[in-house]
C-alpha cells in the first residue's frame, strides 16, 4: 500500500508542529509518494508522522478547535480563526459578539441541536488520527528508533488516542473502541464495529494513561518547552477524565442497556482516581505566584511562557501566517488576540466574546462577599465613578475579574476602553455618531450601536500583540493543563469522597492566590463556583454543566449586558456614567435553551446508516 505525503501539507505541519520535529529532516526527495517501508524504516519520517498526529488531535485545541463533522482547515472555523471561542459562547460565560460566521453557534446555544449534528462533532477526524495512531503503536515497536526514544514515542501515541476516546466519549457517550489497525478483509462485525459502552471507553482511557505513568515511558520532568506530553500531562488527563467519570455515574442516569451511563455506585472510585493523580501532580507544581500586583499576576499565569503553573501547552510564535482562498497556512501564531481584543484592530472589530453580567457578578469582592447585585433598580439608579474600573462600580471586586475581563474605563495600551453609548444632558440621552460640547455620543467600542454586552475578555490579551495587521500573530500560548485547575479537580474530588479538610485548602490555596478571602468551611456549590471564576473562559464550564447535569437549567436562562450612559457634566475631570441592565441580551430567537437530549449528542442518521451496528443515542 502507498501513502501519499504533500510536500506543502508536512512543511505546514512542521512550521505548526508541537513536538520538536525538524523540518529539514521532512524536506527530502521524493515527498509527493513514500512507500510503507520507508516512513517506517527512516526515524525523521516517523517523528513526521508523529507530528501530523499531534497536529490532527482535539487534545491541542482543548476541545474547542475545527468544530464541523470531520474537522474543519477553513481559518474562520479553526482554532486559528474563530473556532476557538465558541466553546466559551455556547456556555452561559459570553455570547458571539463579533458574529463572523456564528450562525451555527447561535443555533446550536438556542437548542437547535438536531440528528444531523454539526457543531462540536468529533467523530469523522478523531477516527481518521486514531487508526493512524493505532498504526503507530503496532509499527514503531520495530521500527530503527533508538529504544528509550520509541518507547517515549509509543507512549505519546497513546497518550493522544485516550485523549481522542476521552473527547468523544464526554460528547457521544459509548463510541466503538478501536484498537488496532483494521483491514478491508477483516470480518464484518470487526469492520462494523458496535458501540462500547461509555464505562468501557473511559476506563480504557483511565486504564491507558495509568499504564503510561507507570511504564515510566514518558519524561519525569515539566517539559512543557517541548508541546510534548510528559508523566504529568498522563497525570492530569486522568485527573480530568477520571472527574469527569465519577460525575457521570453520580448524576447522570444508565439508559441505551447500559450504553450510555455509569452505575451510581461505582462513582467513589473513579473520584479516587482523579484525587490520588491530582495529589501526585501537587507533589511537583504549584501556582504561579510571583508577581506581588494580583491583577498583573493571575493575567500572566497565560502570558508567562512555561511557567511552573503550566503543564502541558500548545506552544505558538509571532511567525508569520497567510490567509488563501479562506485558508490558514504557515507560522505558528494564532488568532486570538486580534479576535477578542478591544478597538482598535484593522478590522475594526475585535471582542469577539461578550461575557455576560452575570457572568461579571460571578466575581467576589475581596472580603468574600457574593458579587451579585440583587437589586438592579437601585444599581440603575445611582451615578457611578469607574476610575479604571477599580473603583465605584467594581470596587474591591477579586483581581481575576480585572484579570479576566475588560469594562469601562479598563486600561489598555496606555489609554482607557470606552463602551459607553449615549450621553445624559439633563434627562434626555443623547445618541448617535456625533459629540455635544467635544463629547462623543458612543466611545470607541461602541461605533454603530454594536455595543455587545459592555464586557470583553481579557484573559489571554498580550497588550504588546499588534492587531492593526491580519490575524495578529498571537504568540500566546494556549494552555492544555496547569496546576489551578487540578487543584480544583482535587477539591471537588475530595469532598465527593468525603474529605472536605483537602477540599477547603485546595479552593483556598486557589483564593489566597487571587487575593481573596479564604473559605472556613466547604460545599459543593462553593467548588462549583470557584471553578466558574478560576477556569472561566477555558473552555471548562460547558463541560462541567453537562457532566453535572445542570445544563437544562443553567443553560437555558436569558442573560443580560450592560449600557454605560456618559453623564454630562461641565467639568471634564468628573466623569460620571449611569448604567442600564440589558435584559435577555440574546434575543428572543437566541435566547439560550438546553435540551434534555443534548447531554449526548447525537450519533447521527450518516452513520448510523453506514454502520447500522450504531444505536442512536436518545432523542434523535
Amino acid at each position: 500500500m502507498m501513502k501519499r505525503y504533500n510536500k506543502i501539507i508536512m512543511t505546514g505541519v512542521c512550521a505548526l508542529a508541537f513536538a520538536a520535529a525538524s523540518c529539514d529532516t521532512l524536506d527530502k526527495e521524493p515527498l509527493d509518494i513514500i512507500t510503507d517501508k520507508a516512513v517506517w524504516s527512516d526515524p525523521d519520517l516517523i517523528d513526521g508522522y508523529l507530528t501530523e498526529c499531534y497536529y490532527q488531535t482535539s487534545v491541542f485545541e482543548n476541545d474547542a478547535p475545527q468544530f464541523f463533522s470531520g474537522g474543519s482547515d477553513n481559518f474562520w472555523q479553526s482554532s486559528t480563526g474563530m473556532g476557538v471561542f465558541w466553546i466559551n459562547e455556547i456556555a452561559d460565560e459570553a455570547m458571539a459578539h463579533w458574529k463572523y460566521n456564528t450562525e451555527a453557534v447561535d443555533r446550536f446555544k438556542a437548542g437547535g441541536i438536531d440528528s444531523g449534528g454539526g457543531l462540536l462533532e468529533w467523530w469523522e477526524r478523531s477516527y481518521t488520527v486514531i487508526r493512524m495512531l493505532n498504526e503507530f503503536i503496532d509499527r514503531v515497536p520495530n521500527s530503527p528508533i533508538d529504544g528509550d526514544l520509541r518507547a517515549q514515542r509509543v507512549a505519546e501515541a497513546r497518550f493522544l488516542r485516550a485523549y481522542n476516546y476521552f473527547a468523544m466519549v464526554k460528547r457521544y457517550g459509548g463510541v466503538p473502541l478501536i484498537t488496532r489497525v483494521q483491514n478491508i478483509d477483516d470480518p464484518y462485525e470487526e469492520l462494523y464495529r458496535e458501540r462500547n459502552s461509555e464505562k468501557e471507553i473511559y476506563d480504557f482511557v483511565l486504564s491507558e494513561l495509568q499504564d503510561i505513568v507507570d511504564s515510566g515511558d514518558l519524561p519525569n520532568v515539566n517539559n512543557a518547552v517541548s508541546g510534548r506530553p510528559t508523566r504529568y500531562a498522563a497525570l492530569a488527563l486522568i485527573s480530568r477524565a477520571a472527574l469527569y467519570a465519577g460525575s457521570i455515574a453520580k448524576y447522570g442516569n444508565v439508559q441505551l442497556n447500559g450504553l450510555l451511563g455509569i452505575p451510581q455506585d461505582q462513582a467513589r472510585e473513579y473520584f479516587q482516581k482523579s484525587y490520588k493523580a491530582s495529589k501526585e501532580i501537587g507533589l511537583h507544581f504549584s501556582l504561579y505566584d510571583s508577581d506581588p500586583d494580583k491583577v498583573q499576576n493571575f493575567k500572566n499565569i497565560f502570558l508567562v511562557k512555561n511557567n511552573n503553573e503550566v503543564i502541558m501547552a500548545r506552544h505558538h510564535d509571532n511567525s508569520p501566517a497567510s490567509i488563501n482562498s479562506g485558508e490558514y497556512s504557515g507560522g505558528c501564531c494564532w488568532g486570538y488576540d486580534f479576535a477578542q481584543c478591544p478597538k482598535p484592530q484593522s478590522w475594526n472589530a475585535g471582542n469577539k466574546d461578550a461575557p455576560y453580567f452575570e457572568m461579571a457578578e460571578e466575581f467576589e469582592y475581596t472580603d468574600g462577599r457574593p458579587g451579585k447585585i440583587e437589586n438592579r433598580q437601585w444599581l440603575m439608579s445611582q451615578e457611578w465613578l469607574m476610575e479604571g474600573a477599580k473603583e465605584g462600580l467594581w470596587a474591591n471586586k477579586d483581581p481575576r475579574f480585572f484579570a479576566t475581563i475588560y469594562t469601562q474605563d479598563t486600561e489598555w495600551k496606555g489609554s482607557k476602553i470606552d463602551f459607553h453609548n449615549g450621553v445624559l444632558v439633563g434627562s434626555k440621552i443623547l445618541t448617535g455618531n456625533d459629540s455635544f460640547q467635544g463629547i462623543p455620543l458612543q466611545g470607541n467600542q461602541t461605533v454603530d450601536n454594536t455595543f455587545g454586552t459592555g464586557f470583553g475578555v481579557m484573559k489571554y490579551l498580550d497588550e504588546n500583540c499588534n492587531n492593526m495587521q491580519f490575524p495578529g500573530y498571537s504568540s500566546t500560548d494556549y494552555v492544555i493543563f496547569r496546576y489551578g485547575e487540578i487543584l480544583l479537580n482535587l477539591a471537588e474530588a475530595a469532598y465527593e469522597i468525603g474529605d472536605t479538610r483537602t477540599a477547603l485548602d485546595a479552593v483556598n490555596e486557589i483564593r489566597q492566590r487571587a487575593g481573596i478571602a479564604k473559605k472556613t468551611s466547604i460545599d459543593m456549590d462553593a467548588i462549583r463556583h470557584e471553578r466558574k471564576v478560576e477556569l472561566a473562559f477555558e473552555g471548562h464550564r460547558y463541560w462541567d454543566v453537562r457532566r453535572w447535569r445542570i445544563a437544562t437549567t443553567e443553560l437555558s436562562k436569558p442573560l443580560s449586558g450592560i449600557r454605560y450612559i456618559r453623564i454630562y457634566n461641565r467639568d471634564p475631570n468628573v466623569v460620571k456614567y449611569k448604567v442600564e441592565i440589558l435584559e435577555n441580551v440574546d434575543g428572543q430567537t437566541n435566547r439560550p435553551q438546553f435540551q434534555e437530549r443534548a447531554y449526548y449528542l447525537p450519533i447521527t442518521g450518516g452513520r448510523t446508516g453506514n454502520n447500522p451496528n450504531l444505536v442512536e443515542n436518545p432523542g434523535y
